[in-house]
């Protein structure tokens, strides 16, 4: 089911309030375009900052758009334990097709406490669960070991890797079978190669039909085509992280047209220096 170009969508905001009308919009562009999966309200959807009716609206919404057309993962991941599992049962009564869930952050649980957490939450909601490795945001990883251990728990089918580091990977696939999709756009293609069966894309939500293409690509086992669009995004994608995603993304599509740019903070505008680079790199793309 979780395969192909999963974009982990932004959530637009208009005067401080969820932009519905854009994230419909937004939507229905993703699935025209060949998007093999939504992702409400993850890192790139500014989780961290909706409150709990927004959370819960914005994946009931995405659920509703979608109407069964491609699989919808939310968002439900927490550093508290109870939090996720009643996020997590959220997405289940909304009709989610799974969840993503991040490693508790900031407190850092042993690899025991992590297994535990997510043990906890597949036992008390029955949803296809991804886990989501970025320790670049959490402070922790998990380690391939503790995937594999998760991997036995009946309703964990995946996990989202953002380690940066292909050996991870490796490591994940040789211990066990659970499906493994890139949580790092630069590396999807190098991680398909040894065993993933896509990526949760930033990048994606700007350039969705060559991500989708790619993923494609490979799966066909065209890899000339695969590897010609892995080289010719990759430029784009670096630009995506000049600064903490998702303020380049939004900036960028803000730029295209296809949404406003309006972030909560903490985070806020880029730097005009940085803002410039960015519209540079659009335009080099012929995005703008």
């Amino acid at each position: 089911m979780f395969k192909g170009s999963i974009v982990a969508i932004i959530t637009p905001f208009k005067k401080g309030k969820v932009d519905e009308q854009t994230l419909a919009k937004l939507i229905e562009w993703h699935i025209k375009n060949g998007t093999d999966g939504i992702v409400p309200c993850g890192s790139t959807g500014e989780a961290s900052t909706l409150s709990y009716k927004e959370h819960r609206r914005v994946i009931e919404l995405t659920v509703e758009i979608v109407n069964g057309r491609v699989p919808v993962v939310a968002g439900t991941g927490s550093n508290s334990t109870d939090e996720a599992v009643m996020l997590t049962g959220y997405a289940k009564k909304a009709g989610a097709d799974g969840a993503l869930l991040v490693t508790p952050y900031y407190n850092k649980p042993s690899p025991e406490g992590q297994y535990r957490h997510y043990e906890k939450i597949a036992k008390e909601v029955d949803i296809p669960i991804i886990l989501y490795n970025v320790p670049s945001r959490t402070g922790i990883s998990m380690t391939p070991e503790t995937v594999a251990r998760l991997s036995k728990v009946e309703n964990i089918v995946a996990i989202k890797e953002a380690a940066g580091s292909l050996d991870q990977v490796s490591q994940i696939l040789s211990l066990c079978d659970i499906t493994v999709l890139s949580g790092d756009d630069s590396l999807t293609l190098p991680m398909m190669a040894v065993g993933a069966t896509g990526v949760i894309s930033v990048v994606a939500n700007i350039i969705p039909k060559d991500i989708h293409d790619m993923t494609k690509a490979f799966m066909d086992k065209d890899l000339d085509n695969a590897r010609k669009l892995h080289f010719k995004n990759l430029s784009l994608i670096k630009a995506m992280f000049m600064e903490t995603n998702p303020v380049p993304v939004k900036t960028a599509m803000q730029l295209m047209g296809l949404a406003g740019g309006e972030l909560r903070l903490p985070l806020c505008e880029m730097s005009k220096d940085n803002q410039a680079k960015l519209k540079k790199t659009l335009e080099e793309y012929e995005l703008i």
